[in-house]
């Protein structure tokens, strides 16, 4: 037979299936037909087509198959094996990179106390010049700032002295 014909058999005995359930409920008495008896396997359960099936492959976990992880995980095993804690311990090449940034942090701020500490003579003397002439810009702006609050008469004031001072020199 041919699949279609199976197909069409099928679905004949499964509606006859159907109809004689219903008349049996109707009917308690009346013995089963020898044709409901008889279902035929379906076509997915011959064992033929289960070859031309693709069947699933696992697939890989992209974490574990990675390189770090793999060396992440010997690293440990060995660790357990010596009998050491492996977390808690650092793997060597990272406790050294650590201490040579440590050591070279360490010559760096010795190197800038030694700049600071180094003044020469001369660059001292500079400084304290500079020192100098910035505390007196700013108390000529303050001085200025202060002119410019207080009130007109008494501007008018300090010109008349400036005025009659420069007047006074002149006669000498």
């Amino acid at each position: 037979m041919s699949d279609v014909q199976l197909y069409v058999l099928h679905v004949f005995l499964a509606s006859t299936n159907s109809d004689l359930q219903r008349h049996r409920s109707n009917d308690i008495h009346r013995r089963p037909s020898p044709a409901s008896s008889y279902v035929p396997p379906p076509d997915y359960m011959d064992g033929d087509e289960d070859e031309d099936l693709i069947k699933p492959k696992k697939l890989v976990n992209p974490i574990k198959a990675s390189r770090s992880h793999q060396e992440l995980h010997r690293e440990l095993l060995s660790s357990c094996r010596r009998g050491g804690s492996g977390v808690e311990t650092k793997p060597e090449l990272q406790r050294v990179l650590e201490s040579r940034k440590r050591d070279q942090l360490i010559r760096q701020r010795k190197q800038e106390e030694e700049a600071r500490r180094k003044i020469s003579p001369l660059e001292a003397e500079l400084l304290k010049r500079h020192m100098k002439l910035e505390e007196l810009d700013r108390q000529q702006e303050q001085q200025q700032e202060e002119n410019l609050r207080a009130p007109e008469f008494v501007k008018v004031r300090e010109n008349l002295r400036r005025t009659s001072f420069h007047a006074d020199e002149k006669e000498v």
